[in-house]
């Protein structure tokens, strides 16, 4: 192989919001990327992350073997970034995080692939028992290791940043109610800055880091979840008060929404989720399996959130600068 030609890597789920920085990140620094995703004619956008011709969307299903064989052929490197939120149809959690990760893990061993790095979650070992997402990202953690012992695993914590899920929801909430309701509220979280996750995802198939191990990844701030949704409606400027909510009821009523035919805002295993500590663990503090092994120091929530969270203030992008009032809550 010509060693002038920059390096491929191939991306599944390349479009997604930890996909998009990530694909811009490896694209300045010179690669060769294929943006292996269901539906590439969507992931046009992609493209203008490079060059011409140097980021090219490639259609890829992870339940089939021969589109991901088809994706990874060539490639020095294979990132699966991957993951649902709630099973609908053929997107079941099993085949998604458990076949569909061993099927790309299979094929990058196969097809020569120097490095593969996977994507997991935070915590997803603490709530296996009890969630079946969680069990279901553990059971295709170590489904990879079985097929690419050389794979590097990394399980962030929340991430927040420009379209994120979580933070723009609880926005979109606090604009739109009077009252946000609080589930598990003295569970803790370590959110995470997604341009961190991007790097330390780059650095890992760089071969900065160990291989074969896991990584967790948060932030340099942990809260409650009562204390997140305060911080969350400070940003958002809005006086709402903060009603605790039975997780048995807010399992039913997750339950009932689900039957509707359309994505649903919560469901009731994500509900499971929220009573499960999701901070980075004292082993792999102790073991330099945080960000300190990629030489990474994580961003804090302050620098990042009032960048994108003034758009749920009353008046948007003029009240950038307003500093609001301390806003009520009910103890929960």
């Amino acid at each position: 192989m010509d060693r002038n030609i920059p390096k491929l890597v191939t991306i599944f789920g390349g479009s997604g919001f930890v996909g998009n920085h990530l694909v811009q990140l490896l694209a300045r620094e010179g690669y060769r990327i294929r943006v292996a995703v269901r539906r590439p004619d969507l992931a046009g956008e992609t493209r203008m992350f490079g060059g011409v011709g140097q980021v090219v969307p490639v259609q890829a299903n992870l339940r089939d073997d021969a589109s991901v064989t088809r994706a990874v052929a060539g490639a020095d490197i294979v990132i699966n970034l991957v993951g649902i939120g709630f099973e609908r149809g053929k997107q079941r959690f099993d085949a998604v995080h458990v076949e569909g990760a061993a099927r790309v893990a299979r094929a990058a061993r196969a097809q020569g692939a120097g490095a593969l790095v996977h994507l997991s979650a935070l915590g997803v070992d603490k709530a296996a028992a009890i969630s079946s997402y969680a069990a279901s990202k553990l059971a295709g953690e170590q489904a990879v290791l079985d097929a690419f012992p050389e794979a590097v695993i990394i399980r962030p914590s929340i991430m927040f940043g420009q379209n994120d899920g979580f933070f723009n929801l609880m926005g979109t909430l606090a604009r739109l109610f009077p009252v946000m309701p609080l589930v598990h509220g003295q569970s803790l979280f370590q959110p995470v800055f997604v341009g961190d996750v991007a790097a330390a995802l780059a650095k890992a198939s760089e071969g900065a880091v160990k291989t074969g191990r896991v990584y967790e990844l948060g932030g340099p701030d942990v809260e409650t979840h009562k204390a997140l949704m305060q911080r969350i409606l400070r940003e958002a400027g809005r006086n709402r008060p903060l009603l605790p909510f039975p997780a048995g009821l807010a399992r039913f009523g997750a339950a009932l929404l689900g039957i509707l035919p359309f994505k649903p805002l919560v469901t009731a295993d994500q509900i499971n989720l929220l009573g499960v500590d999701n901070v980075v663990s004292e082993a792999a503090i102790k073991d330099k399996r945080s960000f300190a092994a990629f030489g990474i120091v994580p961003t804090g929530m302050d620098a990042i959130l009032p960048t994108y969270m003034w758009r749920f203030r009353r008046h948007g992008e003029f009240d950038r600068d307003h500093k609001p009032a301390a806003h009520g809550s009910i103890s929960a």
